[in-house]
């Protein structure tokens, strides 16, 4: 395949769910898995407080945040805003990887170039709220040597980011369901707030006192391209556990995408912070690649 052509090229795809979940475990096979069917592929890391994804990809640091590249949050003085406060575009947002300082990407060996949105540990008190690195995601493009990459957001666990409009930005919204209530209520939830904005539901702008602010943030919404959601079951022990979960997301008008055997060798990978491969997911993680791709061809067909 050539890296600018396939059904995903070019689509930026959001990974979202609970905490523990396994939001990165999909990240990073996902990631795996479109490298070696010859996408480019452009992985962010868009969660500011957990680490070690760059460990699970066989990096042997993190590369620098891009939060420092724009200029640092605004909350410690910096140039990134919140997108909730200002809705405004991040300027330079389209970036390109030729031009990029080499600290601030990194590539893995099957190809994957790796970037880190930000985090927010060593920024001291008064700076813990995220909301800038939320704008950096939602408004980043990364292409390099004219290619289309598929790239995959890793965000955060929780509606925090989702209720800041990084779904505007998206082509889909991938919901990770582990075995548990509270995976299956958020997934319902995530799923209930992506129809909204496809039925051209306006954000929240009473807040905003300027004219310039409240048009920016509803023309950001009205614009939103969102094609659906794809849910992907995790750590499904049995064939039971799988039949028992998918009920329930049912009640939810939620039919699963696709599956991922709970699997002790990821498990221990991410215990001892090394890389680890599709092994044993390959054959799930083709599918979910598959179906994907078919539902990209329906919504653009």
């Amino acid at each position: 395949m050539n890296p600018s052509s396939g059904a995903l090229a070019g689509n930026r795809i959001g990974i979202f769910g609970k905490g523990g979940s396994g939001k990165s475990t999909l990240a990073v096979l996902l990631a795996k898995g479109l490298s070696a069917h010859g996408y480019a592929v452009c992985l962010v890391d868009a969660d500011s407080t957990n680490v070690g994804l760059y460990r699970a990809l066989g990096l042997a640091k993190s590369p620098a945040p891009l939060l420092d590249y724009f200029g640092g949050m605004i909350f410690s003085g910096g140039l990134v805003t919140c997108p909730v406060d200002d809705p405004l575009p991040l300027a330079d947002a389209e970036v390109s990887l030729a031009e990029l300082p080499g600290a601030f990407y990194d590539q893995n060996p099957d190809s994957i170039h790796f970037l880190v949105a930000g985090k927010i540990a060593s920024l001291g008190p008064g700076a813990g709220c995220d909301g800038p690195i939320a704008k950096i995601v939602r408004d980043l493009r990364v292409h390099w040597n004219g290619q289309q990459p598929v790239t995959l957001i890793d965000f955060k666990a929780g509606f925090e980011d989702l209720a800041r409009g990084v779904v505007t930005s998206l082509d889909w919204v991938v919901i990770v369901v582990d075995p548990t209530t509270a995976a299956i209520e958020a997934a319902g939830h995530i799923k209930a707030l992506v129809e909204q904005i496809r039925a051209g539901a306006l954000p929240a702008t009473r807040h905003l006192e300027s004219p310039v602010l409240v048009e920016a943030a509803n023309r950001q919404y009205r614009e939103a391209a969102v094609k659906g959601v794809f849910v992907v079951l995790n750590r499904m022990r049995d064939t039971d556990m799988e039949a028992y979960v998918s009920r329930r997301l049912q009640a939810h008008g939620i039919t699963p995408g696709g599956v991922i055997p709970e699997d002790p060798a990821i498990a221990r990978a991410w215990l001892h912070g090394e890389e680890f491969d599709l092994a044993g997911a390959g054959p799930y993680v083709e599918k979910i690649i598959r179906d994907l791709e078919r539902a990209e061809a329906d919504a653009s067909g």
